[in-house]
């Protein structure tokens, strides 16, 4: 079994994989060494590890990795199954490439459009022929209310709707229609932008806020809740093999 480990800005997530398919995962605030010495102990099975991360995380993950599995720990360099094309691959965010290695092998041999909706929204861009060009990063629906509340001087923080009126009658609600209805205008312009140069292209959506713009896109979209972990469990592979 693999033990693939995806180290966000807010959450860890884990996963169990035999082969491509996930057979657990869990998710905690944070990056803690004991959550996952916790799960490692209930799954005794796990021979191999993947540990990828946006940011600083503790000495005892890798202490406590590296004695009990054969550990990767994904950065730049790291052999993987597409061509990367990005032209500064060392600040190229980790969960990017992984979520294209993943769109990639769910659809093979087209033009595939990963856009994750988190914390930030990230857009990349794989050809039909495996490679990765990059894409683009804007603001995540959570990071849009905060700017409004952090930056101004009155504007309250609200928390994000389900649905959001097009016209605010209210302070409230005219903040909801902006940032709301704005980051829908957003991805249907962007993905219609894509689809005027590549006609065919496939959209996968994952990331924390994916449901959200499942439903509401106009487009024809394909919902991938775990792209990363699944695409980092492909690199894992990839090297393994």
């Amino acid at each position: 079994m693999n033990l693939v480990i995806d180290i966000g800005n807010s959450f860890t997530k884990l996963a169990l994989f035999e082969h491509n398919t996930m057979s657990f995962h869990a998710i905690f605030e944070g990056c803690e060494v004991e959550p996952i010495v916790d799960f490692c102990e209930k799954h005794r099975e796990i021979s191999h590890c993947i540990l990828s991360t946006v940011k600083d995380y503790p000495d005892a993950i890798n202490a406590f990795l590296n004695k009990n599995f054969k550990t990767i720990v994904f950065k730049a360099g790291i052999p993987i199954p597409i061509i990367n094309n990005y032209e500064t691959p060392l600040t190229l965010g980790n969960d990017r490439l992984a979520a294209a290695v993943g769109a990639a092998h769910i659809f093979k041999h087209s033009e595939v459009l990963s856009i994750d909706a988190g914390t930030a929204i990230t857009y990349d861009f794989i050809d039909a022929s495996g490679v990765y060009h990059g894409g683009g990063i804007s603001p995540g629906i959570p990071m849009r209310f905060k700017a409004l509340h952090t930056f101004t001087g009155k504007l309250p923080l609200i928390e994000m709707d389900e649905d959001a009126p097009l016209i605010g009658g209210n302070t409230r609600h005219s903040i909801a229609s902006g940032v709301l209805n704005g980051t829908i205008a957003e991805v249907e312009g962007i993905i219609e932008r894509y689809q005027a140069i590549y006609p065919s292209v496939k959209i996968i959506l994952t990331g924390g806020d994916h449901n959200y713009f499942d439903k509401r896109l106009k487009v024809k979209t394909f919902a991938s809740p775990n792209l990363v972990l699944e695409g980092l469990n492909l690199i894992l592979n990839f090297n393994i093999e």
